[in-house]
Formats: C-alpha cells, structure tokens, sequence
C-alpha cells in the first residue's frame, strides 16, 4: 500500500476488523509504511518518549496511543530469541504490537528496512534502554531490492510461514472506496 498515514491505516484496519468478525471477508494481511510515527501501546509508557510530546512536531513526528500490545515504538519505513521482537544479534530490527479481540488480531510487526535510524534517539525503544535499533540496510552490504520486493518477500514469508496458500494481492486499490467500506 505505500506509504499511509497511521491514522488512516487505523481506520482501515478497525473496518477490515468489523468484516472479519462479521465473516464478510476472509483473513487479510497489510502491507505499508508510516510516514515518521511514534505509537505507544496500551501500557502507556510516556516515560520512555525522551523529548517534550511538543518537540516532535519539529522533527516531522507524530504520536499516537494504540491498543496493542507493548510499548513505544518508531514506524518509519515497522532473528534472534530474547526480547519481543526480531534481531540480529544485540541489535533490534522488528518490532512485534499485537491486539487480539473476538479471536482476531490487529496490528502487527514493523521490519525496519532503512528509516532514518536517528528517529529512535528520541525514545527508549520497545522499553529496552541497553540495545540498539537496526535496519536491513545498515546490517547488509548488499544492494537491497526496492522496497516493494520487500515487501512482497516479507508478505509472501508471512504466508507461507502461517499457511496461507491463496495470495490475491490488490495493488493500486483505494485505501478506502468512496463509499467509506473497506474492500
């Protein structure tokens, strides 16, 4: 879907919740960017946002309080074991804020591809002070595919990982039609 802004993608995703529960449509998997977001979880851990809420204005940021799971996270373009998340050794890649209701999930995992790393300088990633944050194109020395391929990579993973055999990808649709009914 390209870049979306978060409170859009929101709404999108409350309506793609509202058919699934209802059974209108099938299980549906987005795959997007946030232009520079900050979200904090249901915790509510303002402690660990390390400038004033005011100052992120300046450094074309936004803040949101969410519903999922975990603590304050930077969507700017969202392997290991131990903490939450994905990592390459003692670095963090991807970060992983899940809602479940109704047996349905929302939400999801960001996989840092090549943001501005300096966005994280101004929080405490995820509530882990003693770790650094990471990208795909810090931690390669190879050329990276755009970040469409990515994207149908990681979407393509995701389903085969969870068994997900019948892929329609819908490229170019609205994020919501006209008629205010997500599709």
């Amino acid at each position: 879907m390209g870049t979306v802004n978060y409170l859009d993608a929101l709404k999108l995703q409350d309506k793609l919740i509202s058919r699934r529960k209802t059974h209108k449509i099938s299980d549906t998997v987005l795959s997007l960017q946030h232009p520079p977001t900050y979200t904090l979880g249901k915790r509510r851990t303002d402690h660990n946002l390390l400038v004033p809420e005011s100052d992120l204005k300046t450094i074309g940021a936004e803040l949101h309080y969410t519903q999922r799971g975990g603590d304050i996270t930077f969507h700017g373009s969202c392997w290991g074991v131990g903490e939450t998340g994905v990592w390459v050794g003692e670095r963090k890649i991807g970060a992983i804020g899940v809602r479940i209701s109704s047996g349905i999930t929302s939400h999801g995992l960001a996989f840092n591809i090549d943001p501005d790393l300096n966005y994280f300088k101004h929080i405490v990633p995820c509530g882990i002070a003693d770790k650094e944050v990471t990208s795909l194109r810090r931690e390669t020395d190879l050329v990276l595919p755009t970040e469409e391929v990515i994207h149908e990579q990681l979407i393509s993973c995701f389903a085969r990982l969870f068994g997900f055999s019948d892929l329609i990808w819908k490229e170019d649709a609205p994020i919501l039609p006209d008629n205010g009914e997500a599709e």
